[in-house]
């Protein structure tokens, strides 16, 4: 089918004067302003990316090549009145979209959803270095400083339903040790959004696994209270495969294990394609009980053509003729078909929430999690107690900046007899310890390596790293220098590390909240670019005020004095 005018799919444009409901969460479902039970009936609305190579790290933790590059599908006006009437007549309420470059403007895309009833799920974590890295999980200034600007740019249009901090972060057992990482970052977003007035949802899309897995890794993401629980828990399902059913699939499984998640739930991503074609019969149990009695609706995949056989359309050459397959038309048949029940009545939910699992075979994570990134503490360090620093042309170089801090990492621990480590800018998100500079983001934290191995050696040529780094103008002239400048730059951190993160500068960095509240949890990780899930799991970060153990120990080793700490 392809586009000519709206009359030949008989789908006239519906031009609303008012702006969307509100979507809210009451418990474990979602209600529009009416008190009406909303549904999640959605279609993912991503073009492909290019592939990244695979890395044996992520190869090691379970991953596959994640998208080196993206395409931003809510930039064009023309690509999105190009898809609209695609959308209506599959009958969708929301898309979900995985990465945009919040620097481009998407405001006629935006009105142009908003206008025809669809809402927005979109992920806030870009490709590569864009993410939280289940290989070397961390929760930094840099990821934090890129979440808030993407939010930024999209939470005042009305029909935002909810912000995705990760996708499919953790994907087996061995690296749910990331899962603390997500679940700071779901506490930070929540109060950012909530510092600026925002009712978005904030949530997460887990892949499937057995259901030890499955189960334990949602009831740690949801419990605790709302203001570190997400409030929208996905779930990327493909079990339901041909012309299955609600046991034949595992479905019932799925349910059961789901039932007592206290948050709001939907298949983040659903549509097997391996008992080809697709009926979509899954479609029909998602909206109707026992199902929709957990699940508040689901996003199929995925309205662009993918590479692996996914998509629904074709797109002209050109970019601008679209043409439909029989995978689409039978969706839309399935979609136009549904009429969910409106049960529970919002009146009658109480909301409620859960423990936090303890540790078990299926989940090494801590409930003790990392804290808030401090962007004025990690420059403060940068600017004034480091001496040698990586140049800016390999900062901005993920891999490169990965490799040399494995590197610089590894010369600290076999030259300088353990008397300097990476520890203050590691962690752990088993045992919930983290060093003082975990959340810096990995330039600072290569400098801060690169400036322990320079302070055993105070020679030219120990900040060199093959022309990656150089010597600071306002390096600190000694030891007891660098001491007093770390100890004034700890001092503004807020009690108890975490605290509500402020809307990004103009400099690109989120400065620390005067009000600053709660206590200080931690886990922590393996210094960013470290090898696998194994090296974070094994590090061991100690919570003393050693912030520059490293460069101040081995400066004093150098001298010849004791081993000194700040």
């Amino acid at each position: 089918m392809k586009l000519s005018s709206l009359a030949l799919l008989g789908l006239p444009f519906l031009y609303l004067t008012s702006a969307l409901p509100k979507i809210t969460r009451t418990g474990k479902y979602l209600y529009d302003e009416s008190g009406s039970r909303f549904y999640i009936k959605g279609v993912a609305y991503q073009p492909q990316g290019e592939a990244a190579a695979e890395s044996e790290a992520n190869a090691a933790n379970g991953g596959f090549p994640e998208p080196s590059s993206f395409h931003d599908p809510l930039s064009s006006p023309q690509n999105c009145t190009r898809d609209l009437p695609y959308l209506k007549q599959l009958g969708v309420n929301s898309v979900r979209v995985y990465s945009v470059n919040s620097s481009l403007n998407h405001d006629e895309c935006m009105k142009t959803f908003s206008d025809n009833g669809i809402y927005v799920l979109l992920d806030v974590s870009l490709p590569l270095n864009g993410s939280i890295d289940r290989s070397s999980p961390s929760w930094s200034t840099n990821l934090l400083n890129e979440y808030i600007s993407t939010i930024d740019a999209f939470r005042n249009y009305d029909n935002i339903l909810g912000f995705n901090i990760g996708n499919e972060v953790i994907t087996q057992v061995s690296n749910t040790n990331a899962a603390p990482y997500v679940k700071a970052a779901a506490r930070d977003i929540k109060a950012y959004l909530k510092s600026v007035s925002s009712s978005a949802l904030v949530g997460y899309s887990a892949t499937d696994g057995d259901a030890d897995f499955r189960n334990s890794l949602a009831e740690y993401l949801t419990c605790g209270g709302d203001d570190i629980a997400v409030d929208l828990y996905g779930l990327n399902n493909y079990e339901w495969c041909g012309d299955s059913s609600y046991n034949a699939s595992g479905w019932n499984a799925i349910v059961s294990g789901m039932q007592d998640i206290p948050v709001a739930t939907y298949m983040s991503e659903y549509g097997c394609i391996f008992s080809p074609p697709r009926l979509w019969t899954e479609v029909a149990a998602l909206f109707s009980t026992p199902v929709s009695d957990v699940f508040s609706g689901g996003v199929a995949f995925s309205y662009f053509p993918t590479s692996d056989g996914y998509g629904m359309v074709t797109i002209s050459s050109d970019g601008n003729t679209v043409t439909t397959s029989d995978d689409f038309n039978r969706l839309s048949t399935q979609y136009n078909a549904t009429s969910p029940p409106n049960s529970p009545a919002k009146s009658s939910v109480t909301a409620g929430q859960t423990n936090c699992p303890s540790e078990s075979s299926s989940l090494v994570a801590s409930n003790t999690l990392p804290p808030t990134p401090n962007e004025q503490v990690c420059n403060c360090i940068n600017e004034k107690a480091l001496s040698c620093l990586v140049r800016s042309s390999t900062a901005n170089s993920p891999t490169i900046v990965g490799d040399l801090l494995n590197y610089a990492c590894q010369l600290l621990g076999s030259s300088t007899n353990g008397t300097a480590s990476c520890d203050p800018i590691g962690g752990n998100g088993t045992s919930g310890t983290y060093g003082e500079l975990s959340y810096c983001s990995p330039a600072i934290k290569l400098s801060y390596a690169m400036s322990a191995y320079y302070e055993f050696n105070p020679v030219d040529t120990s900040c060199d790293f093959a022309g990656n780094a150089t010597l600071s103008p306002t390096r600190p002239n000694t030891a007891e220098d660098a001491s007093s400048s770390a100890s004034q730059c700890l001092s503004s951190e807020p009690s108890g590390g975490v605290f509500t993160p402020s809307p990004v500068s103009s400099s690109g960095a989120s400065s620390t909240s005067s009000s600053a509240t709660g206590s200080r949890s931690g886990s922590g990780t393996a210094p960013a670019g470290s090898n696998g899930g194994g090296a974070s799991s094994s590090a061991s970060v100690a919570l003393s005020g050693s912030v520059l153990m490293g460069v101040v120990g081995v400066m004093g080793a150098v001298a010849g004095g004791a081993l000194m700490v700040l």
